[in-house]
């Protein structure tokens, strides 16, 4: 894995199958309309044929001022921000159809997950969205440190011995020298709980693509930004991160 993915990955890859995904929701909501409505008018419901016809009126126009609202944000424009703390409610009902069309056009839904990591990334810092060191959590999955290591560390990262071998010592060294969180997690229950615990007011996630996604989805509305693994043995065993990504991502986010 390539630790310019998300840098090079097109975060309007997701926009345009949002945008597709709810111009399809909307056909087959004006299709219901259209069979619906002359038998609600036979039936003398007037006032409940216009009350649909208008609550799907409203319905479009809103979701398309959350695409528009992504687009400006790509742009750096600001002119719907108002929407931002409800994009991930809008794209978490969309996802599953997302991923449908991703499929219809030969798209992988690990692509379609690299560009919605990137595109939030992009969204959080378009926000400006700035904590104290001390109220970011940096959270990372446990196949960072090496399968034969003896020293658990899930419950306690102080059990490192710090080697080096893996990237969980220097990881533990940045968290001191910068003042942030760090914990080490076995998956997305363990990760919400250390979440809780600690309350923080922002999440720096490592892991895999659907891991991140599930995960930034998941503990919304706190903010959560993702950096993706790399995995030269494949996934979920002796992984491994960049460091100076990791820092540099740290850094845009902390006072």
């Amino acid at each position: 894995m390539n630790t310019d993915t998300l840098k090079t990955t097109k975060k309007s890859l997701f926009i345009q199958l949002a945008a597709l995904s709810l111009i399809s929701v909307l056909i087959f909501l004006f299709l219901v309309l259209w069979l619906c409505y002359p038998r609600l008018i036979s039936l003398n419901l007037t006032v409940v044929a216009d009350l649909l016809l208008g609550i799907a009126a409203v319905s479009a126009a809103v979701s398309c001022l959350f695409i528009a609202n992504m687009l400006f944000n790509l742009a750096d424009i600001t002119v719907f921000s108002f929407l931002d703390k409800y994009i991930f409610q809008f794209i978490n009902a969309l996802f599953p159809l997302i991923v449908f069309w991703g499929k219809i056009f030969g798209i992988s839904r690990r692509e379609i997950e690299r560009s919605f990591i990137a595109l939030n990334n992009y969204i959080l810092t378009h926000r400006k969205i700035k904590v104290k060191a001390g109220e970011l959590l940096v959270i990372s999955p446990h196949c960072l440190q090496l399968a034969s290591c003896p020293h658990k560390i899930t419950h306690n990262i102080n059990n490192c011995k710090r080697c080096n071998r893996c990237t969980i010592g220097p990881l533990i060294t940045m968290s001191e020298r910068l003042g942030f969180h760090f914990r080490v997690a076995t998956g997305g229950t363990l990760a919400r709980k250390i979440a809780k615990e600690l309350h923080p007011k922002m999440v720096l996630a490592i892991a895999c693509e659907r891991d991140l996604t599930s995960g930034i989805q998941d503990v919304y509305p706190l903010p959560a930004a993702g950096v993706l693994n790399i995995r030269p043995n494949g996934p979920c065993y002796n992984t491994t991160v960049d460091l100076d990504l990791v820092e540099q991502t740290i850094k845009q986010f902390i006072k």
